[in-house]
Formats: structure tokens, sequence, C-alpha cells
């Protein structure tokens, strides 16, 4: 007898590791307030940091995103399979099976009230120098986010900013 192979775009999450995210803001003396918000594995799976990046691959995928430079606008669509919480000054994202939250500088939950919606980012790319609860200066995020590769395996999207009612 023969089994199925999982489907190309299934996610081993024992292979992706932790996921974390990362809130900033751009800076506002240069008209640019955009708040950012960006997903990423720290490559600490069963399988290292290229079995972390593959899953994190097929975690896009799997949410019908694509990587490089497209834009996708999620604050027009019914319904989006990655939601956005914004409350109590933590960032809470929920995509299929995968849930992460971090805490968020008060300059960006101004951002994000402004304006409405969060340019949301899915790095294809394990990120194990960004570890939770560790401050990531500019130069690190520069770094990152500079490398054209990062961000050729990296989906963007418009996500609309959603907050419990009170």
């Amino acid at each position: 007898m023969t089994t199925a192979k999982p489907p190309k775009t299934a996610v081993d999450r024992a292979e992706l590791g932790t996921l974390a995210l990362l809130a900033w803001t751009g800076d506002p003396a240069q008209g640019h307030d955009t708040p950012y918000l960006i997903a990423y594995s720290l490559g600490d799976g069963t399988g290292g940091g290229e079995a972390a990046a593959a899953a994190s691959l097929a975690v896009i995928e799997q949410l019908g995103l694509t990587t490089g430079d497209v834009m996708h606008d999620h604050t027009v669509v019914g319904v989006s399979p990655i939601q956005l919480l914004v409350q109590g000054g933590q960032a809470v994202v929920n995509m299929r099976y995968l849930s992460a939250q971090c805490p968020v500088p008060a300059e960006w939950l101004a951002a994000a009230e402004r304006r409405g919606h969060v340019h949301f980012m899915i790095s294809g790319r394990a990120w194990p120098e960004a570890k939770p609860g560790v401050p990531v200066t500019e130069e690190i995020l520069r770094a990152h986010l500079g490398d054209e590769d990062v961000l050729n395996d990296t989906a963007h999207v418009l996500l609309p900013v959603s907050q419990l009612r009170r």
C-alpha cells in the first residue's frame, strides 16, 4: 500500500520553527510613517534555516500570496486568510494554522490607527538574528530587509487593522 504525499504547499510546522513578528514605523520626518509588520521564522525548526525557509515559502503559497514586488491589497477583499488584531499595545496575526503576536511601539499604533492598515510582510527567509525580546537595531533591520534576495522571497500584504469592540 502506498501513502499519498502531502501537497507541495503543505507546511511542516516542526520545520518552520518559531514564528516571530517585528513591528516598526517608517521615518515621519521623511514623510514616511507607514506601520510595518513582518512575520519570519527564526530558523530553529527541525531542519534548520533552509527547511524553515522552505516552510515559510509554503505558508506564503498556501495563503495565495506571491513573493517579490507585488503588493497584495487585503483591505478591499471580503475575507482575508490573514487577520490582524491590534489591542492593548499588541499586534496579533492569525493565519491558517499559525498565530503570532508582538508588542508594538506607540508611534506604530498611532500610524496604524491613522491609516487603518498595515504593510504586512511574510519573509521566505529565516532570520535568526531577530529574536523576540531582543532589540533590533536600524542597521540589522536594513541589512536584512535591504537584501535583494530577502525581498524577492518576501510576500507583501496591506492588511486592515481590526480591534476588539468596546
